[in-house]
């Protein structure tokens, strides 16, 4: 008979439990019938001992059937795009109606901000009366709309993630490349996808600062998800400067409008179109990974995709005339301060770390999940990597709620960027594409 005690001694003992028994585990996560203490047993076995290839891939289908699973029929290929999470990356909101004027249908299941980088979730809600915790009725029904939607996973959604979750968090099993694999795919995988595209993030402003971490979350992740039947390439791209110049919610909002209605371009607009090009290859929507990108970046000139973001928008219970007058709707702080440079030099080296930082101390983030977040601060306008600059010239703008939170990030800003006499490498954006 299988039960929680002999699965865990089964792992204790550096045997893998098999699909089965995983299954069952992962139901009783969801159901309640594993205790907390039985889930922090199994939780740290696996993250000392492992549970292979074959394990991570059982566990995974396991947790992602832990609850309901959605059916896309008669639509367009059903494309997703996840990132390990950086600063300043606001790709999601520029890729999911992309994707959605190219013919893809993108139900977009995201999350929240914890630590020093930011959450999609936390961004969108800057926007006034839209909301992010849409019930599968409303949520089908804005992806039949828009073409896409992002939204927070619902509690029907891989219910034996959460409460996983919630136990790895304090049980210091957080950093399981098994359970982190299992965590993000059984959510994106319980959305019904077609394919997937991997943003995984190496440097200073990622969660993995060397590239032989990054690469081995990525061959988990193709690995796994492919196994579980869906078409999955990972891209290895750089974080070791902010991806938008700004940093924040309502800041990074204000980029993706810019790059929406062609203001801007650069690095966002860049790796949209890389990981779109992919996504496009892998549902069919493009014969190769040139072609792709090409009509990503079409959907983007050519307001396709802003199109697509505002009936997203209105359809989630924003303004209706959000992309035609976006900085009226937008919430401003009340203490905006340029910092200058105190020298001549070239901006050689960006902590992306130390940057989310301030954006949170400044209280546009979170440092445990029930802090509450003020939209409305921020950094924007951030040197990149190689700006020369003289004495005098920008470096970036805090947006604050008070002078001394401006003076605390200012102190913070000035020790996270450096300044040189010689201009630095800058690293190429995209490093690696794996699957």
């Amino acid at each position: 008979m299988i039960n929680a005690r002999t699965i865990i001694a089964k792992l204790r003992q550096r045997q893998t439990p098999n699909r089965e028994e995983l299954a069952w585990f992962a139901q009783g996560l969801a159901d309640g019938s594993v205790t907390d203490a039985q889930a922090g047993a199994f939780a740290m076995a696996v993250c000392l001992n492992g549970l292979g290839d074959v394990g991570r891939v059982a566990l995974t289908i396991a947790m992602r059937d832990s609850g309901r699973v959605l059916d896309w029929a008669d639509t367009g290929p059903v494309l997703d795009k996840h990132s390990t999470g950086g600063v300043g990356d606001c790709v999601s909101l520029i890729l999911a109606p992309a994707l959605a004027a190219c013919g893809a249908t993108v139900p977009m299941i995201s999350g929240r901000g914890l630590g020093h980088t930011g959450g999609t979730l936390d961004k969108l809600e800057a926007i006034p009366g839209l909301s992010t915790q849409l019930d599968e009725r409303r949520f089908r029904d804005v992806v039949a709309k828009a073409g896409c939607a992002i939204a927070g996973a619902s509690a029907a959604i891989a219910p034996a993630d959460k409460r996983l979750y919630a136990v790895r968090d304090v049980t210091s099993t957080v950093e399981s490349l098994d359970l982190i694999t299992a965590s993000i795919l059984s959510k994106k995988l319980a959305a019904g996808l077609d394919a997937l595209v991997l943003d995984v993030k190496v440097g200073s402003g990622a969660f993995m600062k060397d590239t032989e971490a990054a690469q081995g979350l990525a061959d988990a992740l193709v690995k796994t998800a492919n196994a579980a039947g869906c078409k999955t390439t990972a891209l290895i791209t750089d974080m070791n400067q902010p991806l938008a110049p700004s940093l924040g919610n309502a800041v990074e909002i204000a980029d993706v409008m810019r790059v929406l209605t062609g203001q801007i371009k650069g690095p966002l607009v860049e790796i949209s179109a890389a990981l779109g090009g992919v996504l496009l290859v892998n549902g069919g929507l493009a014969k190769d990974v040139q072609e792709g990108a090409d009509a990503i970046f079409a959907a983007i000139s050519d307001g396709r995709a802003a199109e697509r973001f505002g009936t997203m928008i209105a359809a989630m219970g924003g303004p209706l005339q959000f992309v035609e007058n976006w900085a009226r709707f937008l919430p401003e702080a009340t203490v905006i301060r340029e910092i200058t440079s105190k020298g001549a030099g070239y901006v050689s080296a960006i902590d992306g770390e130390a940057l989310g930082m301030a954006v949170v101390n400044l209280g546009g983030g979170r440092s445990v999940e029930t802090d509450k977040i003020n939209p409305a601060v921020g950094l924007s306008d951030v040197a990149p990597l190689g700006t020369k600059v003289a004495r005098g010239q920008p470096l970036a703008v805090i947006h604050a709620s008070r002078p001394s939170d401006a003076d605390r990030a200012e102190a913070a800003l000035r020790t996270a960027l450096t300044i040189s006499q010689s201009a630095p490498l800058v690293p190429d954006l995209i490093a690696e594409r794996i699957g």
